[in-house]
């Protein structure tokens, strides 16, 4: 068992709510394997203190942050500093202490991308469907241009949403290739090809296991490949929809993990070792009572 000391330094997450949180498993575990005095707790905030909680964590010397929902943006305001892309994607997800206060990234994208990577996904060249609009979804667009894709087809039931996101991350990053749809008209995607979707909405979410966003076998058949962004269930309704149809289905824990680790590295100046982050990952599955291989 790891000592707790004066030397201890203390790292941990803010939101509302926490309660269910994963984050503690990614941390406590590499710093455990490290041997590093460092250890990771969630911190409630609730409604309307995001500014008290983070000037009360700065005075109380807490080594790091991570934000989650409703204050990935909200936080932004109270921050001394933060970074150009996190700037763009108007979302904050990790908070490093600096001399002045805390400098704000977003480690959602690049998280997602190892994840992607690990599973020997590719994005360059690629034609995206992503479902959603909102903040999730927004960070996916950018990482999708990011890296190269050729099309985002963002599919959304509220048009006027889809069209304002995609045209601020034409606009921000001088490109044309991101295309709103609605939701419903999937069926005017180009055809003669597959595609990659990513699931970036809440449906399906842990209780409401028995949703997906689109139902229709002829979209999942237009697919090789789905990601949701959900990880509770380990199985979502789209995910069985994909392999139903014959393409390839995967959960969004390891984006959990990989940002999690971006910002364990931000913190710590280091880079975490491959062999070390799947051991984190088995720690996960294990915590979620996940089996697959």
């Amino acid at each position: 068992m790891r000592q707790i000391d004066g030397y201890t330094k203390t790292c941990g997450l803010i939101g509302n709510p926490v309660e269910h949180t994963m984050s503690p498993v990614i941390h406590n575990t590499l710093a455990e394997k490290e041997g590093r005095n460092l250890v990771y707790v969630p911190f409630y905030v609730g409604r309307g203190h995001i500014k008290a909680a983070i000037e009360g964590a700065y005075a109380l010397n807490i080594y790091g942050l991570n934000v989650t929902v409703p204050y990935k943006s909200e936080v932004i305001e109270h921050l001394a500093e933060i970074d150009e892309m996190a700037e763009k994607i108007g979302a904050v997800n990790t908070l490093v202490r600096t001399q002045k206060g805390y400098k704000g990234y977003n480690t959602d994208m690049m998280g997602l991308y190892r994840a992607m990577c690990s599973e020997g996904i590719r994005l360059e060249g690629e034609d995206i469907i992503l479902l959603g609009a909102g903040g999730a979804a927004r960070a996916v667009a950018f990482m999708c241009v990011l890296r190269g894709v050729k099309k985002v087809y963002v599919l959304n039931r509220t048009l006027d949403k889809a069209k304002q996101m995609a045209s601020e991350v034409n606009r921000i990053l001088e490109t044309d290739c991101v295309k709103p749809m609605r939701i419903e008209d999937y069926g005017k995607l180009p055809g003669g090809k597959k595609y990659l979707a990513i699931q970036a909405t809440s449906v399906g979410l842990y209780p409401n296991i028995e949703d997906a966003v689109i139902e229709d076998r002829a979209f999942y058949e237009m697919l090789h490949t789905g990601f949701d962004l959900i990880y509770k269930p380990a199985k979502t309704k789209f995910m069985s929809l994909v392999k139903a149809a014959g393409g390839q289905a995967f959960h969004g824990l390891k984006m959990l993990l990989y940002q999690g680790i971006i910002a364990y590295e931000l913190w710590n100046a280091i880079s975490v070792k491959e062999e070390d982050a799947l051991i984190v990952y088995e720690k996960m599955k294990a915590a979620m009572g996940i089996e697959e291989s």
